[in-house]
């Protein structure tokens, strides 16, 4: 297939993408995005995102959506969660759907035609979503380093107590009204309305760094590096042996700086687990603090306990009675024959609100959307 040939397929599929998750994306604005790349060079991913969000974007509001599927489509990065809202929900899932269903037909024409000068992402990735953290090579985990940042930065969202103005909001904004009505002699002919923002809900990371978790760590500690990067009400921890707070430490900008510091303040890095003792150090020194009232807490663990496990179910009931939701993170359950028969983790298992897998992309893919649809309480 000629390189003008593949360029529009490219921007045909795009806009189509973008034409079923809800945008009004015709014939004319694809044209318009093709006579745009042709003035620019191809091989700057910045020039052709701003050619293509310039003629293929129309409102402010679709900007997001536009970022979700070019990330996708063109970066093969994953399509990441949306916020809580419902209509968003349904557009994503449009967006993913559609994303899939014409990725199959891109691939091939990939391989028909292997130098497409649209490829800005490495099609390697893909490859590497299902392969274990544990086999991966130190050249592949660096491949993997921005999407895995990508997905970490997806916090869970909660209702705020405090309104903001919304055009499709569920309330009379009364004073807006008011001051607005002055121009018109009193009568209110503008009746602006409000609704409850969505904020970020407080997160607690508590990631195991034990030697059976060693093969493991780096990469989770990479999510928990974006994680602590999307701003206040995120709190990271480590335990072996013994608790370490590592938030200070993970928020500096460079990821690899971050994990150097951590390494370095773990002193039980690789070393054995005491997960019970751990706990009741949170809860005694953290959770007095508030730190888990109303958090949504992510153990990251294989659930190996060296000591007493009915600890570890006694400081679970106290995390669990404190927390908004308890989400427990396990590499060992990507294998399908796996079964929770480690004493720690068949003591913390009744008190777990998602018990997820952790050992690949694909399975943090998941854990960013169970943390995201997560609308209550101890969802079960």
């Amino acid at each position: 297939m000629p390189a003008g040939d593949a360029i529009v397929g490219h921007v045909v599929t795009f806009g189509r993408v973008l034409h079923e998750a809800g945008l009004e994306v015709g014939p004319g604005r694809v044209a318009d995005a093709l006579r745009a790349l042709d003035a620019v060079d191809l091989a700057r991913q910045e020039d052709v995102y701003f050619s293509l969000r310039q003629t293929l974007v129309s409102r402010h509001d679709e900007l997001d959506l536009f970022d979700r599927a070019f990330s996708a489509w063109f970066l093969r990065a994953p399509v990441l969660p949306p916020v809580r809202s419902r209509s968003s929900a349904e557009v994503e899932t449009r967006v993913g759907q559609a994303v899939d269903r014409l990725r199959t037909r891109e691939t091939e024409e990939e391989e028909a035609d292997p130098g497409d000068p649209l490829e800005l992402g490495a099609s390697g990735h893909e490859l590497l979503r299902d392969k274990d953290f544990a086999e991966l090579t130190g050249d592949e985990l660096r491949r993997l380093r921005e999407l895995i940042a990508r997905i970490g930065r997806s916090r869970p969202q909660r209702h705020s107590r405090r309104r903001t103005p919304d055009a499709r909001g569920d309330r009379l904004d009364v004073r807006r009204m008011i001051r607005r009505s002055l121009r018109a002699g009193g009568d209110p002919l503008d009746r602006p309305l409000r609704t409850r923002k969505d904020v970020p809900r407080k997160l607690v990371v508590l990631c195991d760094v034990s030697g059976s978790m060693d093969s493991y760590a780096r990469a989770l500690l990479l999510f928990l590096h974006a994680v602590v990067g999307t701003g206040r009400g995120v709190e990271a921890f480590a335990f072996g042996t013994r608790l370490s707070r590592l938030t200070p430490d993970l928020a500096t900008r460079d990821p690899d700086a971050a994990l150097a510091r951590c390494t370095e303040a773990v002193v039980d890095w690789g070393s054995g687990t005491r997960i019970g003792a751990s706990l009741r150090e949170f809860n005694e020194v953290y959770g007095r603090r508030a730190l888990s009232r109303g958090a949504i807490v992510l153990i990251v663990s294989d659930g190996w306990e060296r000591e007493d496990p009915e600890l570890v179910g006694r400081e679970m009931a106290k995390l669990a009675r404190a927390a908004y939701a308890v989400v427990w993170v396990n590499p060992l359950k990507g294998n399908p024959q796996y079964q929770p028969l480690a004493g720690g983790m068949r003591a913390a298992l009744p008190y777990v609100d998602r018990f997820l897998p952790g050992h690949n992309l694909r399975s943090l893919e998941e854990l960013a959307a169970v943390l995201a649809g997560i609308e209550r309480r101890h969802a079960a």
